[in-house]
Parts: C-alpha cells; structure tokens; sequence
C-alpha cells in the first residue's frame, strides 16, 4: 500500500456491548459491507464526530438499543486495511433488539466459545474475542 492509499484509511468504531459473560453480535444484512459475516456492531466515524460519539449513534441505528461508550480497549485494522478499527466497551440499556433491516439479518448475545464457532467472521474479531476480551 502506498502513502495515498494510507492517508485515506478511515475510522471505524467497533461497539462491544456486554450482558454479563455474553457480547451482542450481528449478521451483517445484505446492505452492509461484507453481507453475511457475524461481527460485532461496527460503523465510520463521520467528520466531526468523536469515536464515543459514532459509538452511541451506530448501536442506536442498527439495533435499537442506548449505549454507554466506556473505554477504547483496542484497535486493529480492517484485513483490507481500508478502516482502522477503535474498539469501545460500552454499557447497554436494558431493551430488545431492534434490528435495522438491510444493515442487520440477525442478533446474539454470545459468549466467546460462541462466537468462535459461528461462521464466516473476520481474523480481527476473532482475535479479539480470544486474545484481548478475556482480559477486559
């Protein structure tokens, strides 16, 4: 990859909402980049916009819910190097998932035995749910 290329790499946030020993993921809906891939909720930041700020309005679009943003626990990039990913803890309002249609197929509150055994998912979250959230 080049300087250019590099100099336009955008961020991202990646929004892990807990319940206990479980972590809200989604199907990516057929609108969303990468249809089909389970994940956790993720979405640009937006020019002027803070990371906790993205956080707060992504959860709310694509499912419904209130969060809290906490802390920023990590940071990777996309395998196309195309976002760089701020990954956020955050307290979630008790509610129901609402999911957006065309952004969302499907919701869970996994554990991470769980979410490893789903399929497709990304090396990044992968390596998130085995390596850095055991230790948050």
């Amino acid at each position: 990859m080049d300087q250019r290329e590099e100099s336009r790499q955008r961020d991202a946030i990646v929004a892990v909402l807990r319940r206990g020993d479980r972590v809200l993921v989604i199907e990516r809906g057929p609108e969303a980049r990468r249809s089909g891939y389970w994940a956790p909720l993720s979405g640009k930041v937006e020019p002027g916009e803070s990371q906790a700020e993205a956080l707060v309005r992504e959860v709310r679009e694509e499912v419904g819910l209130k969060a809290s943003p906490l802390a920023k626990v990590w940071e990777s990039e996309t395998d196309d190097r195309r976002f760089r990913l701020h990954w956020w803890t955050a307290d979630v309002a008790q509610g129901e998932v609402v999911m957006q249609p065309g952004e969302v197929s499907d919701a869970r509150w996994v554990t991470v035995g769980e979410f490893l055994a789903l399929e497709p998912t990304f090396a990044e979250d992968r390596e998130f749910f085995e390596r850095i959230l055991p230790e948050i």
